[in-house]
């Protein structure tokens, strides 16, 4: 057992089943207003084992920071905890994968950043609330396990830069994280190359550019195949694994520069640059074909709490 701050955590992490989760997440602790049953959850929980890399306390610490960081602006936590979250918890995506990880980490190791970053706005009735899906949901909602794959899927290679600009529009998390091409990375750095043009021209409602471009993208890959227009390198296996081992020997990650990722090759260049206009086409007509019928079924959007650049949404 640890204790960081008061608070007495378990030493691993471990592993939480969704139906362990759902019975405990009323009201009270989606507020924040109360803690999780810690005693009944790690007894329903399983064991990770012992390796330094599934410690508690240097996850605990990052989330102790970014809430003092980030105390009067939530969402732009999410820039700054992504990348380090993903180099503290080094692991594979197989690993990764398994939500019952995720929902440990919201239930017994951190509940109160979990209804710090996405409770909703206080009304007469009471405290806002985070949505139960940010403690058990998936991995583009569960409000740690959208942090690591957003870090995983954005980075290039150990290059954790563009998940900043990523996590800059929220939007980016919540529909472009959902997508199947978003695996290839490619796509995945263009994306973010045309998003950063649109921001750089000073665009109005970015959010709704990501939208618009995500969709359209999605819609083409069934036709265009990303893979033989701009094939991607194959990730480095071995350096990966490297990289996880050295989470045995590794320090704490840096608070005021990025880390370093794992070193299994960077994005090819030429891919990137062969998507980009193929992508800037397709937002430049995806706004003709879209928003005008989503003007018409879609309800206007709520503003929510910290979102400068994006549109809001219920579910960030």
């Amino acid at each position: 057992m640890n204790r960081v701050d008061g608070r007495d955590l378990p030493a691993e992490l471990g592993l939480l089943a969704d139906a362990s989760v759902a019975k405990y997440l009323g009201r009270a602790v989606r507020t924040g207003q109360e803690r999780p049953p810690q005693v009944a959850l790690r007894r329903a929980a399983g064991q990770l084992g012992a390796a330094h890399r599934w410690r508690t306390e240097p996850v605990r610490v990052l989330v102790d920071e970014a809430m003092r960081r980030f105390e009067d602006h939530r969402t732009a936590a999410d820039g700054w905890f992504a990348p380090r979250l993903h180099a503290t918890l080094r692991m594979t995506r197989a690993e990764a994968a398994d939500g019952r990880l995720w929902n440990f980490i919201a239930m017994v190791v951190a509940p109160d950043y979990v209804a710090w970053r996405h409770r909703g706005a206080d009304t007469d009735a009471g405290p806002g609330a985070a949505t139960a899906a940010r403690f058990c949901g998936p991995h583009y909602t569960q409000a740690f396990a959208r942090l690591w794959w957003a870090a995983e899927l954005f980075r290039d290679g150990a290059d954790y830069r563009p998940i900043e600009l990523a996590c800059r529009v929220q939007d980016v998390l919540q529909t472009t994280m959902r997508l199947d091409v978003i695996d290839h990375r490619p796509t995945a750095q263009a994306i973010l190359r045309v998003l950063e043009r649109q921001l750089a021209a000073g665009v109005s409602r970015p959010g709704d550019q990501v939208n618009a471009l995500s969709a359209a993208v999605n819609a083409a890959g069934s036709t265009l195949v990303y893979d033989v227009l701009a094939p991607d390198r194959p990730a480095d296996t071995d350096a990966l694994q490297d990289w996880i081992d050295e989470a045995e020997d590794a320090a704490g990650v840096p608070w005021d520069r990025l880390p370093e990722g794992p070193g299994d090759g960077g994005v090819s260049r030429a891919s990137v640059e062969a998507l980009v206009p193929v992508f800037e086409q397709l937002l430049a007509e995806a706004p003709l074909r879209d928003r005008a019928a989503r003007r018409k079924d879609v309800p206007a959007p709520r503003p929510a709490d910290g979102v400068v650049l994006t549109k809001a949404s219920d579910r960030l």
